[in-house]
């Protein structure tokens, strides 16, 4: 008897989502196995109940994803993934943006979270050069000033730090006649940057608002869903402030559980937009409902 083929992959990663007269695209850059060493605050036996707990896998699969923003004439991106920086199956932002039919020349601009690899690595080449060639970059001056600060490169004492703050460096670098830096305000209607201090210096969200709809694009808030929602006091060894780092996560978790605020994540289960609930311990995610409508 005949097998019939299976697939190996899914369809791509793409969901759209409209914040009143915006339109939001969650594109999947893929998934990479990490560790729960990467954990702080944690041990690892705890983290493996937890997620054995939660029907979720050991090793824990992280999640990379970016957003396109649509507003009026303009295509908008919210970080660029891993690009080839961590391995085979990541770095497919390219691919899905094609899917949309969008190109690299199309993008107007990039608003960053933060300047981290998986969130930095699409927007460069192997050689430094652009792959956005028209777009401008934004983000928060405070991670601009510490990514190219020599002090940091400096301070770097891992190979690992070095390659961070090398890609970083880089994309600042290629991109340094269209930069815009901003503290605070909008970068444009109705798209305003939200300081998140902790995971790195400058590391943002970003606030959809349109319509009386909302949505707050939180960066790296959580790595972790399995854990950090009910332990937000957990927190990443790649954190540069790990204090700051839990006071912004619990500040953030509790505004939006208190303002019933919808949210999206880079690192939340795709495609991540949904609700944060408090719960007995901690809090919890509560998925948006798929719908085929927008």
């Amino acid at each position: 008897m005949t097998q019939t083929p299976r697939p190996s992959h899914q369809a791509p990663g793409i969901h759209h989502k409209a914040v009143g007269d915006i339109l939001v695209t969650a594109l999947n850059d893929g998934m990479f196995d990490a560790s729960f060493a990467f954990l702080a605050g944690v041990d690892i036996p705890t983290a493996e109940q937890m997620h054995r707990g939660a029907f979720r896998g050991i090793p824990p699969k992280v999640a990379v994803n970016s957003f396109v923003i649509r507003q009026a004439d303009k295509i908008i991106l919210i970080d660029s993934g891993c690009g080839t920086n961590f391995g085979a199956g990541l770095g497919i932002l390219e691919a899905n943006l094609a899917t949309l039919g969008i190109k690299p020349s199309d993008v107007d601009t990039v608003l960053c979270t933060h300047l981290h690899p998986d969130h930095i690595g699409g927007l460069v080449d192997s050689a430094g050069k652009a792959l956005f060639p028209k777009a401008e970059l934004v983000v928060h001056a405070t991670d601009h000033a510490f990514w190219g600060d020599d002090a940091t490169l400096a301070g770097a004492t891992s190979d690992m730090d070095k390659g961070f703050v090398a890609l970083a460096r880089s994309t600042i670098a290629a991109y340094a006649n269209r930069t815009r830096l901003l503290t605070s305000g909008e970068a444009f209607p109705g798209i305003s940057i939200v300081p998140e201090p902790g995971h790195t210096p400058g590391h943002s969200g970003w606030m959809i608002a349109s319509g009386g709809e909302s949505l707050l694009i939180w960066g790296d808030i959580v790595h972790m869903p399995g854990i950090q929602f009910r332990r937000p006091d957990a927190g990443m060894v790649f954190d540069v402030d790990g204090a700051q780092a839990i006071v912004t996560r619990k500040r953030v978790m509790d505004m939006v559980a208190t303002d019933r605020l919808m949210v999206a994540g880079m690192h939340l289960d795709f495609p991540s937009f949904g609700y944060v609930q408090k719960a007995k311990e901690g809090y919890a995610f509560i998925p948006d409902i798929w719908t085929p409508s927008l």
